[in-house]
């Protein structure tokens, strides 16, 4: 949406320093480093840096624009450079307040997606299948906070449809996002043990997960995932304007006859007394859940039932998040990108059902707080149960998946304190023709174990 510079000084309640307020803005930049000529750069304060004061780098880039905020700019001796700066009291409001103008300025279909495990994933699926229909706009990378977000919207053009992501580590931020974004399909995946070390328990986790309903339209929908213990509770006792998917329990939509082959998994959707024979070329049950989720935000979006079908075949995931890197000499599982006790056993039950040796290199799950140990515990367990050959663990709670392996028996296992450690014997340890999958928090960088893997 093209928006004039003297448009978003009102919009944000800011000040034009200098610069013609008629100048066209239609796409915006928080990084110097990713700017493209024209854009409109937002400067924002972060913990190591302050962005705001790269403004001049982002002007010889090529910057049509810049957005500051008047805190870190107040003593700055400007020279007119020829381009609009907009001041603002807070470059995070201002972001929200664009994005806020551009979504209520939009007839695009807006749909909003959460869940403790599987969002991404299931956004990437719901996004193939809507794109069968409408020009669609989807959450990039990990754009799903009070940053990211805005940002996405603020991407739009002549998109008819929006997925957008929505992520969070406390009470509170996705009730943000979701007044910015006003979806009217609102999804919540499941209700897992992510972030439990802020939040506290599960029901906490629920009630962060369910402020999606909070900016959800006045005839917008919600999908949830009903096998979810928590969602099913919540389900028999709010059920208006709510869609249910689920293998286990009555649902509106229901998955049947799984067969999960090694390197896809096929089954049938029943809706509505009617049998679709459904492939998802992920072997994994939490893709049949992602699939029936995508399903019915195809049916509430009107796209037709074989689009759907074909959407959910097609789909493409978003790199680091059940990556499969087939190798001359391996079989990769790159799921380096986050961690939580439900996605190290989604992403082991894949390995479990591959043909050959199997090696899984796990390392730290992130803000579990006083539930860290348990829950590592929990991941060395499911493990052993899954009859993999090797078990490598890195880490700080590198002994405690080590521990919860020993108590059923496993006894095959190699723990390091360091990625590099490991790295630097891999070749004890890796053998040609191996599956293997890392996986830990995106912190503890394993994608740079993927790199070695890959030239194994």
């Amino acid at each position: 949406m093209r928006l004039r510079v003297k448009d978003i000084v009102n919009i944000c309640h800011g000040e034009l320093l200098f610069g013609d307020e008629n100048t066209y803005i239609e796409n915006y930049s928080k990084d110097t480093r990713a700017l493209n000529a024209g854009d409109c750069y937002i400067g924002i304060k972060g913990d190591n840096f302050d962005g705001n004061m790269l403004f001049e780098d982002a002007f010889n880039k090529g910057a049509g624009a810049c957005i500051l905020e008047n805190e870190s700019v107040n003593n700055y001796e400007f020279v007119n450079m020829g381009r609009p700066i907009i001041l603002v009291d807070n470059a995070k409001e201002a972001l929200k307040d664009i994005a806020s103008y551009i979504r209520d300025n939009s007839k695009a279909l807006f749909i909003g997606v959460t869940g403790s495990v599987g969002k991404t994933s299931t956004r990437d699926m719901i996004y193939s299948v809507v794109s069968k229909k409408y020009k669609s706009l989807k959450t990039e990378g990990n754009y799903n906070n009070d940053i990211g977000l805005p940002l996405t919207i603020m991407r739009l053009d002549k998109e008819e449809a929006a997925v957008i992501e929505m992520g969070m580590n406390n009470l509170g931020e996705i009730d943000y996002l979701t007044r910015i974004t006003k979806p009217h399909i609102a999804v919540i995946t499941n209700v897992g043990t992510a972030h439990i070390g802020n939040l506290g328990s599960r029901k906490n986790i629920l009630k962060a997960k369910l402020e999606i309903v909070n900016g959800l339209d006045k005839d917008g929908i919600l999908v949830i995932n009903n096998d979810n213990d928590l969602l099913h509770e919540y389900y028999l006792k709010n059920n208006d304007h709510v869609i249910s998917v689920g293998i286990n329990n009555l649902s509106d939509i229901m998955a049947k006859d799984i067969n999960i082959l090694d390197d896809r998994v096929l089954f049938k959707i029943v809706y509505r007394d009617e049998e679709y024979e459904c492939e998802c070329l992920v072997p994994n049950i939490s893709f049949v859940y992602n699939s029936l989720i995508a399903f019915a935000v195809g049916i509430l979006s009107k796209v037709e039932i074989k689009d759907i079908i074909k959407g959910i075949k097609d789909v493409k995931l978003t790199s680091k998040r059940l990556e499969f890197i087939n190798t001359k000499n391996l079989n990769i599982i790159n799921d380096s990108y986050n961690a939580s006790l439900d996605s190290m056993r989604s992403s082991l039950d894949i390995l479990k059902n591959k043909k050959g040796r199997k090696v899984a290199i796990l390392g730290d799950m992130k803000e579990l707080g006083s539930f860290s140990k348990k829950l590592h515990e929990e991941v060395g367990e499911y493990a052993a149960k899954c009859k993999i050959d090797l078990l490598v663990t890195i880490g700080e709670y590198a002994s405690d998946i080590e521990n919860g392996a020993l108590k059923e028996g496993f006894t095959n296992i190699k723990t390091f304190n360091n990625k590099d450690e490991f790295i630097n014997n891999i070749n004890g340890y890796i053998k040609r023709g191996d599956n293997v999958l890392v996986k830990a928090s995106n912190s503890l960088k394993f994608w740079e174990i993927v790199k070695v893997l890959e030239d194994f």
